[in-house]
């Protein structure tokens, strides 16, 4: 029989041991999160600075500047008068210069060689900080488990957009092109947006820890996801059909909305021979396609927005309703880009807008599948 205790007896109060932390957290070195996280924001800015440059490079036709490809060299720009006499007379051996710019002088060359120099440079310094980075990180292990190989990803879209970059440089030096062809363009762009949503999307999972991710995942709305996914793939080819649209400067063709040329569908749509060359070439259609994909992505945005009123998460529906503003925004910048026959300020805004809008709505999809704790009341 257990021995009887008197009530004022003391217990053994003796400190238990903290609780500790799950082993997903456990495994990570406190601090790594953050600071990738960090380095990928720094990334990711780049990313955005290069595809504005990238921008004026094309709307100042000065993609064919530079005639060569040295990744090492090509750093170092023209240091004398004999260089620059050099670089000069490699440029004026192409079409663009016979066919378009011929007479053009010393001075006005070097003006369009250093936008494609600045371009070219930002994109060995964005190579540069990807690598040291990872260096740094892979080196003090730090890299948290199962991230290696998506940091590895990104170097090796870097790289393969160097090769696209070229590939598309190429396509403008021989025959009678007057610019680059508009499905490399278009390649290289969309390339560009691959990288720039990945770094997106690397950077809003490190911002919370793997066991909140976890956790969250109980509480995703798969419906809405499946929907945001579908937006986000079409806002993705609208970005593909924009870069065609610039490739081929269509925006400065047809400057009435939302007539084209006077007519709904413009008369000149299928004028090209081979009959598949009009969707990369013909300025009617490739235009016309722009808008008519503009429309459908607006309207689908709204479905998508209307369907995110359900929700019962407060943060996951506020940024919906930041995609539904941008949507709104970015549709208003397309009309008003084509009306004004797409000035450098508006177009390089517009392009700018389509990198908010793609980021906007990865988050809202982020917070879709990974919804934010909150109170019952919300």
């Amino acid at each position: 029989m257990a021995e009887k205790r008197s009530i004022f007896e003391e217990v053994d109060t003796a400190e238990k041991p903290a609780a500790q932390a799950g082993v997903i957290d456990r495994a990570k070195k406190p601090g790594a999160r953050r600071a990738i996280r960090g380095w990928l924001m720094a990334l990711f800015a780049l990313v955005v600075v290069m595809i504005v440059v990238g921008g004026m490079t094309r709307l100042t036709d000065s993609g064919l500047s530079i005639t060569e490809w040295k990744p090492v060299t090509g750093a170092i720009p023209p240091m004398s008068a004999e260089v620059w006499a050099e670089e000069f007379e490699k440029y004026k051996a192409i079409p663009e210069y016979q066919l378009q710019n011929k007479g053009m002088s010393l001075e006005e060359f070097k003006v369009i060689y250093w936008w494609e120099w600045g371009h070219r440079q930002l994109g060995r310094v964005i190579g540069l900080v990807w690598a040291l980075g990872f260096a740094y990180f892979a080196l003090r292990r730090d890299i948290p488990s199962g991230w290696t190989g998506r940091l590895l990803l990104l170097g090796a879209l870097g790289g393969l957009q160097g090769f696209i970059g070229w590939w598309m440089v190429s396509s403008g030096l021989e025959g009678t092109r007057l610019d680059v062809a508009s499905y490399r363009l278009a390649t290289h762009l969309g390339l560009a947006f691959v990288i720039l949503g990945l770094i997106c999307w690397y950077v809003l999972a490190l911002g919370r820890s793997e066991a909140d991710l976890m956790q969250a995942r109980r509480s995703a709305e798969p419906r809405l996801k499946r929907m945001v996914s579908g937006l986000m793939h079409a806002c993705y080819l609208q970005v593909i059909l924009g870069a065609l649209v610039a490739g081929i400067d269509a925006g400065r063709t047809y400057t009435d909305w939302p007539l084209m040329g006077g007519d709904v569908f413009p008369s000149l749509a299928f004028e090209l021979t081979p009959l598949w060359s009009n969707f990369f070439e013909n300025e009617a259609l490739v235009q016309f396609n722009h808008r008519v994909l503009g429309y459908i992505v607006v309207i689908f945005g709204l479905v998508v927005w209307r369907r995110s009123r359900s929700s019962g998460n407060v943060k996951t529906k506020q940024a919906y309703d930041w995609v539904a503003v941008m949507l709104f925004g970015q549709m208003v910048l397309g009309i008003g880009t084509v009306m004004y026959a797409a000035p450098v300020h508006l177009a390089i805004v517009h392009q700018l807008g389509a990198v908010v809008l793609i980021c906007l709505i990865l988050r809202a999809r982020f917070l879709t599948m990974y919804p934010i704790a909150q109170s019952v009341r919300g």
